[in-house]
Protein backbone atom coordinates (compact mmCIF):
# COMPACT_ATOMS: atom_id res chain seq x y z
CA UNK A 1 0.00 0.00 0.00
CA UNK A 2 1.22 3.46 -0.86
CA UNK A 3 2.18 5.65 2.03
CA UNK A 4 -0.04 8.63 2.58
CA UNK A 5 1.67 11.73 1.17
CA UNK A 6 1.45 15.09 2.87
CA UNK A 7 2.78 18.51 1.96
CA UNK A 8 3.25 21.04 4.75
CA UNK A 9 3.32 24.63 3.54
CA UNK A 10 4.31 27.46 5.87
CA UNK A 11 6.85 30.25 5.51
CA UNK A 12 7.88 29.75 9.14
CA UNK A 13 10.41 26.95 9.68
CA UNK A 14 9.35 26.63 13.32
CA UNK A 15 5.69 26.26 12.38
CA UNK A 16 6.51 23.69 9.68
CA UNK A 17 8.58 21.62 12.10
CA UNK A 18 5.74 21.72 14.61
CA UNK A 19 3.18 20.53 12.05
CA UNK A 20 5.52 17.81 10.77
CA UNK A 21 6.15 16.59 14.32
CA UNK A 22 2.41 16.43 15.05
CA UNK A 23 1.73 14.62 11.78
CA UNK A 24 4.44 12.08 12.50
CA UNK A 25 2.91 11.43 15.92
CA UNK A 26 -0.54 10.97 14.38
CA UNK A 27 0.06 8.96 11.23
CA UNK A 28 2.71 7.19 9.25
CA UNK A 29 3.09 9.30 6.13
CA UNK A 30 5.56 10.65 3.65
CA UNK A 31 5.80 14.31 4.64
CA UNK A 32 7.42 16.98 2.51
CA UNK A 33 7.75 20.70 3.17
CA UNK A 34 7.15 23.79 1.07
CA UNK A 35 8.58 27.10 2.26
CA UNK A 36 5.91 29.27 0.62
CA UNK A 37 2.80 29.19 -1.54
CA UNK A 38 4.63 29.30 -4.86
CA UNK A 39 6.86 26.42 -3.75
CA UNK A 40 3.77 24.44 -2.67
CA UNK A 41 2.14 24.91 -6.07
CA UNK A 42 5.29 23.67 -7.84
CA UNK A 43 5.14 20.55 -5.67
CA UNK A 44 1.41 20.04 -6.22
CA UNK A 45 1.74 20.37 -10.00
CA UNK A 46 4.60 17.89 -10.21
CA UNK A 47 3.48 15.13 -7.86
CA UNK A 48 0.42 13.86 -6.07
CA UNK A 49 -0.24 14.67 -2.42
CA UNK A 50 -3.15 13.28 -0.42
CA UNK A 51 -3.13 16.20 1.98
CA UNK A 52 -1.83 19.75 2.04
CA UNK A 53 -1.41 21.43 5.43
CA UNK A 54 -1.55 25.08 4.47
CA UNK A 55 -0.74 28.29 6.30
CA UNK A 56 -2.74 31.32 5.15
CA UNK A 57 -0.46 34.24 5.94
CA UNK A 58 2.57 34.04 3.68
CA UNK A 59 4.41 36.58 1.52
CA UNK A 60 3.86 36.67 -2.26
CA UNK A 61 1.53 33.71 -2.74
CA UNK A 62 -0.66 33.34 0.35
CA UNK A 63 -2.79 30.38 1.38
CA UNK A 64 -5.96 31.73 -0.21
CA UNK A 65 -4.17 32.08 -3.55
CA UNK A 66 -2.85 28.53 -3.22
CA UNK A 67 -6.43 27.32 -2.69
CA UNK A 68 -7.60 29.32 -5.70
CA UNK A 69 -4.93 27.70 -7.88
CA UNK A 70 -5.75 24.21 -6.59
CA UNK A 71 -9.40 24.80 -7.46
CA UNK A 72 -8.72 26.42 -10.85
CA UNK A 73 -6.22 23.76 -11.87
CA UNK A 74 -8.39 20.94 -10.48
CA UNK A 75 -5.56 19.54 -8.37
CA UNK A 76 -6.84 16.55 -6.37
CA UNK A 77 -5.78 17.08 -2.79
CA UNK A 78 -7.34 17.48 0.64
CA UNK A 79 -6.39 20.85 2.09
CA UNK A 80 -6.25 21.50 5.81
CA UNK A 81 -5.73 25.15 6.71
CA UNK A 82 -3.52 25.77 9.73
CA UNK A 83 -3.56 29.42 10.70
CA UNK A 84 -3.18 31.60 13.75
CA UNK A 85 -5.67 34.21 12.69
CA UNK A 86 -8.76 32.60 11.34
CA UNK A 87 -11.81 34.86 11.31
CA UNK A 88 -15.29 33.59 10.56
CA UNK A 89 -15.25 35.34 7.18
CA UNK A 90 -11.95 33.69 6.29
CA UNK A 91 -13.26 30.30 7.44
CA UNK A 92 -16.14 30.65 5.01
CA UNK A 93 -13.82 31.75 2.22
CA UNK A 94 -11.39 28.84 2.60
CA UNK A 95 -14.30 26.40 2.90
CA UNK A 96 -15.78 27.74 -0.35
CA UNK A 97 -12.38 27.26 -1.95
CA UNK A 98 -12.40 23.62 -0.90
CA UNK A 99 -10.49 23.44 2.38
CA UNK A 100 -11.74 20.43 4.35
CA UNK A 101 -11.15 22.02 7.74
CA UNK A 102 -8.94 24.39 9.69
CA UNK A 103 -6.89 24.23 12.83
CA UNK A 104 -5.67 27.14 14.87
CA UNK A 105 -1.98 27.71 15.46
CA UNK A 106 -0.11 26.75 17.46
CA UNK A 107 -1.15 23.31 16.28
CA UNK A 108 -1.66 20.53 18.80
CA UNK A 109 -1.72 16.82 18.23
CA UNK A 110 -5.25 16.18 19.45
CA UNK A 111 -6.81 18.80 17.15
CA UNK A 112 -4.87 17.43 14.20
CA UNK A 113 -5.64 13.83 15.05
CA UNK A 114 -9.37 14.64 15.31
CA UNK A 115 -9.47 16.23 11.86
CA UNK A 116 -7.48 13.41 10.27
CA UNK A 117 -9.84 10.83 11.73
CA UNK A 118 -12.90 12.79 10.67
CA UNK A 119 -11.73 12.52 7.07
CA UNK A 120 -10.60 8.92 7.35
CA UNK A 121 -6.93 9.84 7.22
CA UNK A 122 -5.03 7.61 9.64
Amino acid sequence: MMKFSILVCDDSTVARKQVVRCLNECISADVQQAVNGAHALEFLRSQHFDLLCLDLTMPEVDGVQVLEHIKAEKIECFVLVISADIQQQMKQKVAQLGAIDFINKPINKSALSEVLHKFGIH
